[in-house]
């Protein structure tokens, strides 16, 4: 994660884009890419966010919205 760019700003950055985009699935690793973090800041983030119940981390292990979450469950 760039120095400049603190943990709370790509919090929020990265639940507005789950927010404007409801279907998005992403694991780890594409995670990592799309909002250019390593692996431990990336693991910290979405840990919070399923801790939060923002997200929710399928059987395959990506990461979804808790609400779409229960919606593709049922």
């Amino acid at each position: 994660m760039p120095a400049q760019q603190p943990l709370d700003d790509v919090l929020r950055r990265v639940q507005g884009e789950y927010i404007e985009m409801p279907g998005l699935r992403l694991t780890t690793a594409q995670a990592q890419r799309l909002w250019g973090l390593d692996r431990a800041a990336c693991d910290a983030l979405l840990g919070a966010l399923v801790d939060a119940k923002f997200l929710f981390r399928t059987r395959d292990g990506a990461f979804m919205r808790s609400d779409q979450a229960r919606a593709v469950r049922t």
